[in-house]
């Protein structure tokens, strides 16, 4: 109802009662929408000689819409839906702009429309008073107390620049300001400031100090230093800048709550939960961002997610789930270890391993993660134990009967991975998997059987040698050839490997005729009995100088130098 000056009063609102239950069921933030929405229209009616004062005391409440007074056509006061609003007069009506406080209306804090809707009216340059400033922080804590990150993120510039407390990460737009208070918004967060100063500019202020946050999650509370940059942006204050930071004398306590030794070790029940799951990408997002990963049974570091799931795709498939058995806690500023060792039941077929673990947990995104995760084999179990001469001569046996099986794959088995091999007859160096069975390839064809004639053996820390002389009789034709050897062993994977191998030809009985002379006499006692095809062999007997020797000939790539070496023309 509009009350005139001579007394009498009429509506020409007739459907302001309805309007009003309306405005009334509407929410906060709808309702400041339709109260921003009404400013020209109420103006237009002011403008229009509508006189007197222009109030209805229903609407005046706490969490409602209020409308001040429109006093002699000239001043308009306009309220909030915050408890702290105060009813500004705007200049652009020619009045002062005087505040009422909520002993008229609620409470003595200005509101956004104090410090917003008021600079409809308001163009040029402003600078606020510092009431107006500190207020500005009350805005923002309102919007905290919604619960709603959008509504939060809404109190930030169109280009912003957001600190946060407890994230590594510059937050600079509304998705990632939101995004930092999906999160955050969870522990219910309401501040108040415990001391602040406040800086005065023209179309922006600066409000820093020190804020006490109350988590309504559980009660626990945060101290923390704070620098709010207000800009004046399309007619709104807004903040541009917010830089928050734990007390730097207390970074642990300002952080998250202390930690005790019972709390570290069930950080291992929450990665262990995880593991039950089944779901490596649930056990892969227990470690932090760059997390590093040494797991037991796999020689490859993980350091990032993908690397960290891909190991435990694998893992899972037998249904691990561990228990430790002894640990050892260390709680640091920030970070806690957990060493010790751990026993896993895998339930894809009841079996049982022990470990030993370290986890390193560092606080990160208000959460603690794994930054570090080494698992390894109890040593004491893999370690061979100190190796008899009796032992390393029989790794000689099983090399021979690698040979038996005539299979060249089965022979280079028994070889280490960077192994090597210098053959009797091949002047190449076999120094992988490929060319150590390339050479038995040819050599079991003539199926040879080894025996040691002598050896002397030695027994080292995780190694052995074995060298001496052993001879080879040849099953296809009965021949023997004796040779020099020499055998490396190392453990590897668990077995004992040769690492070494070097074999060689009797050196006296092929270097007893000397370098080949062309004027001494060579003679041929006992040709071959057929002519000889690669890869084939005869023997024959010849005369050097007086001195009958039988010969094994063969056709090699390499027969040239080993014709040199015997000194045969």
């Amino acid at each position: 109802p509009l009350h005139h000056p001579d007394g009498s009063h009429n509506n020409p609102f007739p459907f302001a009662e309805e309007t009003k239950r309306k405005v009334n069921s509407l929410s906060k933030g709808r309702r400041m929408k339709f109260a921003s929405s009404q400013l020209a229209f109420l103006l237009a009616a002011s403008s229009a000689g509508v006189g007197g004062a222009f109030t209805h005391p229903s609407f005046i409440s706490s969490k409602s819409a209020s409308i001040g007074r429109f006093r002699d056509g000239a001043n308009a006061g306009f309220g909030s839906f915050s408890d702290r609003v105060v009813v500004p007069l705007s200049p652009a009506f020619g009045g002062d702009a005087t505040r009422k406080s909520r002993d008229e209306i609620s409470s003595s804090s200005p509101t956004s429309l104090d410090m917003g809707l008021r600079t409809f009216f308001m163009r040029g340059s402003h600078t606020p008073t510092e009431e107006e400033v500190r207020s500005l922080f009350h805005l923002w804590n309102d919007a905290l107390a919604t619960g709603d990150s959008s509504v939060v993120a809404e109190r930030y510039s169109r280009t912003p620049v957001l600190l946060p407390t407890v994230s590594d990460t510059p937050r600079t737009d509304f998705d990632s300001i939101k995004d930092y208070f999906d999160a955050f918004l969870k522990k219910k967060p309401q501040g108040k400031i415990v001391e602040g100063k406040i800086t005065l500019g023209q179309n922006w202020a600066m409000d820093a100090g020190v804020y006490e946050l109350t988590m309504g999650a559980d009660g626990s509370k945060v101290k923390a230093r704070y620098s709010f940059v207000y800009a004046f942006e399309d007619g709104y204050w807004r903040i541009a800048h917010h830089h928050s930071s734990v007390m730097p004398e207390g970074t642990a306590n300002a952080a998250h709550p202390p930690m005790s030794e019972l709390q570290v070790r069930d950080l291992f029940h929450l990665w262990n939960d995880a593991l039950a799951t089944l779901d490596s990408s649930k056990v892969a997002a227990r470690y932090s961002k760059e997390g590093v990963l040494l797991p037991t049974v796999s020689d490859v570091p993980r350091t990032d997610f993908d690397g960290i799931k891909d190991y435990f795709d694998a893992f899972l498939l037998k249904k691990p789930q561990g228990t430790v058995l002894e640990s050892n806690v260390i709680v640091g500023t920030n970070w806690c270890q957990d060493a010790g060792i751990y026993e896993f039941t895998m339930g894809s077929d009841g079996s049982k391993v022990k470990a030993r673990y370290s986890f390193v947990y560092v606080y990160e995104d208000n959460e603690w993660k794994i930054a570090h995760h080494h698992s390894s084999v109890m040593p004491e179990s893999i370690l061979p134990s100190p190796m008899e001469k009796g032992d390393v001569r029989r790794l000689f046996d099983r090399w021979n009967g690698a040979l038996a099986t005539l299979d060249s794959s089965e022979v280079a088995s028994c070889y280490a991975r960077n192994a090597v091999l210098l053959p009797t007859v091949s002047d190449t160096p076999r120094t992988n998997p490929y060319l150590i069975r390339d050479y038995f390839e040819s050599f079991l064809k003539k199926k040879p059987r080894g025996e040691i004639l002598y050896g002397d053996v030695v027994v080292g820390t995780n190694w052995a040698q074995d060298a001496g002389t052993y001879e080879f009789t040849m099953g296809v034709d009965g021949s023997k050839v004796r040779g020099r050897y020499t055998f490396v062993y190392v453990m590897e994977d668990g077995e004992w490997k040769i690492s070494h191998h070097h074999s060689s030809v009797m050196p006296e009985g092929l270097l007893a005729a000397g370098p080949y002379d062309p004027s001494s006499s060579t003679e041929v006692v006992s040709p071959a009995a057929a002519p000889v095809m690669e890869d084939e062999t005869t023997t024959a007997e010849i005369k050097v100088n007086g001195t009958t020797s039988k010969v094994e000939i063969a056709v090699k790539e390499d027969a040239d130098e080993l014709a040199e070496l015997v000194g045969l023309n």
